[in-house]
C-alpha cells in the first residue's frame, strides 16, 4: 500500500505532503532540460506500468515501484517523473487518491531521489549501487508511509507496522531489479546514466 487513499491522513500530513512535493517538483522541474524530457517521459511510463502488476504477500499485495532507478537516471527529475504516474493511476485506475496526492508524490519520489543519488556514488559497483538505490527506496518508501499512517491516528499503528514488514520482499526484488539494469546500462550505454544539472 505505497499509495495511501484518501481520508485517511491527518491535514497536518496532508499539508506536510504537500509541501514536500512541491518543493521537490520544484527542484525536478528546474533540472527538467528540453533534451531530458524523452528520459523523464519513459521512466514515467515505466513507473506508471510497473505498477500496475501486483504480487500477493501475506493478505495483501505490493507491486514495483521502480523509484531508486528512477532516482539513479533523473536525480530531481524523478519527482516529476513519478509524479505524472501517480496522477494518471489516481485518476484512471483510482489508485490513492486526489487530494492525498501530495502525500503519495512524497512518499515514493523523495525516498527515489535520495537513495537514487547516493547509490549514484557506487555505479562503479552496479550491485551495490541497485542495492542502495533499488531497495533503500523501498524501505524509506515503506517507513515514510507507515509514519504518514502512524501520525494520523493510533488507530492506524498496527498497520503502520506491518507495511514495513510487507515491503521486506519487494526491498530484495527492487535490489536485484535496479543492480540488473545498473550493470547492464554501466556496460552498454552508460550516457544514459549521465546527468546534467
Amino acid at each position: 500500500m505505497a499509495h495511501i487513499p484518501d481520508g485517511i491522513v491527518s491535514v497536518p500530513v496532508l499539508v506536510a505532503g504537500a509541501v514536500v512535493s512541491l518543493g521537490g517538483l520544484g527542484m525536478g522541474l528546474r533540472r527538467l532540460t528540453p533534451e531530458r524530457v524523452p528520459k523523464v517521459a519513459v521512466l514515467a511510463a515505466l513507473f506508471f506500468v510497473a505498477s500496475l502488476v501486483h504480487f500477493p504477500v501475506g493478505l495483501t499485495s505490493v507491486h514495483l515501484l521502480l523509484g531508486g532507478l528512477a532516482g539513479v537516471i533523473l536525480g530531481w527529475a524523478a519527482f516529476p517523473a513519478i509524479a505524472v504516474g501517480l496522477i494518471l493511476q489516481a485518476v484512471l485506475f483510482g489508485f490513492g487518491g486526489l487530494i492525498v496526492l501530495g502525500v503519495n508524490i512524497a512518499n515514493i519520489a523523495l525516498p527515489a531521489v535520495l537513495m537514487g543519488l547516493l547509490g549514484r556514488r557506487f555505479l562503479a559497483r552496479p550491485t551495490l549501487a541497485g542495492i542502495i538505490a533499488g531497495g533503500g527506496a523501498v524501505a524509506a518508501t515503506a517507513l515514510m508511509v507507515a509514519v504518514c499512517l502512524a501520525l494520523s491516528g493510533r488507530e492506524f499503528l498496527v498497520g503502520a507496522k506491518l507495511l514495513v514488514f510487507t515491503y521486506v520482499p519487494l526491498m530484495a526484488v527492487e535490489a536485484v531489479f535496479t543492480a540488473a539494469v545498473l550493470g547492464l546500462l554501466v556496460k552498454v550505454k552508460p550516457e544514459a546514466l549521465e546527468m546534467s544539472s
